[in-house]
């Protein structure tokens, strides 16, 4: 069998006393996107953020590929990776945030091209071709030139989506990226989504839009106070949830 893209194995983490994820099991297979949903404070974000060892795990195992995220193991001892080692690691995982973060002084292409540069060391005249086609590939291709100020919220989201591609990532993850979006301006983030997971992209997405998890998603993890409560196909669980909890909060938002 091939080794899941990501597998989760006990995953707890703690901030002080507030224990925010209390033993999660979970796999994604490789061109699989998975959407987890659940009321704030669940820890779906911390989890997003752990897969690619913004936060460091407190017990448990977390695996990307075949590569423990954040640590090596050593006669059945785990042993951390210096920093420039996990940056290595962290390359090869796009996250896309809520707010874009994308520079102020430097255009649409000239976020893009940063890290490639800059940390991939490819040449400049590579890269910018390449900014480009991303560009166009998530509908900007007339944008290039345009700063950030210049772009609305649904831009420029797609240029941060455009950004994380940049460095060939083998996985993404979205942590609510339509969030802070006006509604008009979700569905053209929405249909840059799809598009990727029409590509085969591996993808984990933290969301709201139900009805992208249940059109797009592979699966779908219903998480409530740092535990999973239901997970399976998102047309079942969505339309016929099992657990009390998740019937509650399906209620609520659908």
């Amino acid at each position: 069998m091939k080794t899941p893209m990501v597998r989760a194995e006990g995953v707890h983490k703690r901030f002080g006393l507030n224990e925010v994820l209390c033993g999660i099991d979970l796999e994604v297979n490789e061109g699989e996107v998975m959407c987890i949903v659940g009321p704030s404070g669940s820890g779906k974000s911390t989890f997003l953020r752990c897969i690619n060892h913004l936060e460091k795990i407190n017990a448990g195992r977390l695996f990307v590929g075949e590569d423990l995220v954040g640590y090596r193991e050593r006669g059945g001892r785990l042993h951390e990776l210096r920093d420039s080692e996990v940056s290595a690691k962290r390359r090869e995982i796009g996250m896309v945030f809520q707010h874009f973060n994308l520079f102020p002084h430097m255009t649409a292409l000239g976020n893009i091209i940063e890290a490639p540069i800059r940390v991939a060391h490819r040449k400049r005249a590579d890269a910018e071709r390449e900014g480009h086609e991303l560009l166009t590939r998530v509908g900007l291709g007339d944008r290039a030139g345009a700063y950030p100020s210049q772009l609305s919220g649904g831009q420029q989201q797609r240029v941060a989506i455009a950004r994380a591609l940049a460095m060939h990532p083998k996985l993404m993850l979205f942590d609510e990226p339509t969030s802070a979006l006006d509604p008009e301006l979700v569905g053209e983030v929405l249909d840059v989504m799809r598009e990727l997971a029409r590509s085969g992209m591996t993808m984990i997405v933290v969301t709201h839009e139900m009805g992208f998890a249940r059109e797009v998603g592979d699966s779908i993890v219903f998480m409530d106070q740092g535990v999973i409560v239901e997970a399976g196909n998102p047309r079942e669980v969505l339309t016929n949830p099992q657990h009390p909890r998740t019937k509650e909060f399906l209620s609520s938002v659908l």
